[in-house]
């Protein structure tokens, strides 16, 4: 079973998308057969950091270049794409979140103040310069990755010892879904929480590659649903009902959506109390 109990949102780009150099890098990675499965991916993660970090955040350790490979969906399986794991800044990320809502003793007692400034210097070189391309979400999915896919796109594997439940879809698809949803938030909702998100989540889908592969997967979270709830669940076509229903102004079919929505995903989400 997965170490996580978190889904991700990723993006493969192909190798062309990236700087000469590190085109050359990541096509020796594959070459040489160095990906790491996405079964084993969040585990390695957290090993490789942890071993890393050692007894605490006095440091901010160089850590090895990673990434989930793929071939290119129907009609590009020739087309190698790669979803690196960008870990060195996820850890600065992670340092800078550390002390959010924390007293500033306890602030810098967990992250030091020298830390912060190369926590800081790391995460801003990072976006000025390249990509993070996974992101993570623990106990639940968010409702604005759903918007990006559609039933069709579903992979279920269920078996013995190993669970998958994913979707895979042209960066392009995404995209046009993601601003489709944001036209109707905005008209029906105006800004509220779910068009903000929304909208970052369509900022951040447009930085990459149009050659680009999309994927949402159930990660760690397949542990926690059972074989018919994984078969069952149509999240997706909830997510689409409730869009329909606020474009059409039907605020009841909108609704009920959203609330087997909530209920759903709330059930998920307070095991993390009793964890």
């Amino acid at each position: 079973m997965p170490s996580q109990f978190a889904a991700y949102l990723r993006v493969y780009e192909p190798l062309t998308a990236f700087a000469p150099e590190r085109e050359r890098f990541w096509r020796r990675y594959v070459d040489e057969g160095r990906a790491v499965g996405l079964s084993d991916g969040p585990g390695r993660q957290r090993a490789t950091v942890l071993e890393a970090l050692g007894a605490g955040w006095s440091r901010l350790p160089d850590l090895p270049d990673e990434a989930y490979v793929m071939q290119g969906l129907t009609g590009q399986t020739d087309v190698t794409l790669v979803c690196p794991w960008n870990l060195r800044v996820r850890v600065a990320e992670a340092a800078l979140q550390a002390r959010d809502g924390v007293p500033q003793v306890l602030a810098d007692a967990f992250v030091p103040p020298v830390l912060v400034d190369l926590a800081q210097t790391v995460v801003e070189q990072t976006r000025a310069e390249d990509r993070m391309h996974e992101q993570v979400a623990t106990w639940g999915v968010p409702l604005r990755w759903f918007v990006l896919v559609s039933p069709a796109e579903r992979d279920l594997v269920l078996e013995p010892t190993r669970r998958v439940l994913r979707y895979r879809t042209e960066i392009g698809k995404a995209r046009q879904r993601a601003h489709k949803g944001l036209r109707v938030l905005r008209r029906t909702l105006g800004d509220v929480p779910i068009t903000d998100s929304l909208r970052e989540t369509a900022r951040w889908l447009e930085s990459f590659h149009p050659g680009s592969v999309v994927e949402l997967d159930y990660g760690g979270l397949t542990g926690l649903l059972s074989e018919d709830a994984l078969r069952d669940d149509d999240s997706v076509e909830l997510v689409a009902t409730g869009l329909a229903g606020l474009e059409r102004e039907d605020g009841d079919a909108a609704t009920a959506a959203y609330e087997q929505l909530v209920q759903r995903w709330r059930a998920i989400q307070l095991m993390e109390r009793s964890n």
